[in-house]
């Protein structure tokens, strides 16, 4: 399966004080170079969802796509985003990959385990999972739903991802979360010191 990895880097970032959290350090890499060290290898393409003047991800030589609904409406805006340009680039792709771009410790297998589960259940969507908890932004989306993802976006104003994400057969896939929980995210200041202590214990340092 041919799929687009979406890197979801379009939010206001207000609990890390603003700016682009995709492109604080940990250990002298951008969070944004860690994940995609890691799900490069899992798709054919890859794409960065993000807001205002794309020119700050040049340096990454990746196609940058913003919002198309107005005001930070939400990861569910990004995936709406990631939807329209793989309709309109990749039109014989069938999917989108979604991924945070602040969780440094994503899975490698992540792809994998999301497309053998919706293809094993059947399934529209797919989403991760880990300590008893689902991490619906890590997710595997049909191109086929973009129009009624926008319906519900634009039309309806949905912004929870598990208000659209239930409307349609979903597929949990549970990733362990011991060491590490590979869903760790860095939302403040605190959880990149956390992060390097968790980095500094279980890998070595990553080189762009």
């Amino acid at each position: 399966m041919k799929a687009v990895g979406l890197l979801l880097a379009g939010g206001r970032s207000r609990r890390m004080g603003g700016g682009d959290k995709a492109l604080r350090l940990l250990g002298g890499v951008s969070l944004l170079d860690r994940v995609i060290a890691r799900l490069r290898p899992q798709v054919a393409a890859l794409v960065i969802n993000a807001n205002g003047d794309p020119s700050r991800f040049a340096d990454f030589g990746l196609p940058v796509v913003a919002d198309s609904v107005p005001d930070f409406a939400g990861p569910l805006a990004g995936v709406l985003a990631g939807l329209d340009w793989t309709a309109e680039h990749r039109p014989e792709w069938d999917f989108v990959v979604s991924v945070a771009t602040d969780a440094p410790f994503l899975p490698v297998d992540l792809v994998e385990r999301l497309t053998g589960e919706l293809a094993a259940a059947g399934a529209d969507l797919a989403c991760a999972a880990s300590g008893g908890r689902a991490h619906p932004v890590f997710g595997l989306w049909p191109v086929r739903l973009r129009a009624d993802l926008q319906h519900a976006v634009v039309v309806e104003g949905v912004r929870k991802v598990d208000e659209w994400t239930g409307r349609h057969q979903l597929a949990t896939v549970s990733f362990p979360d011991r060491p590490v929980d590979p869903f760790f995210n860095a939302n403040r200041p605190e959880d990149l010191a956390a992060a390097a202590a968790l980095l500094a214990a279980t890998e070595t340092p990553l080189a762009r």
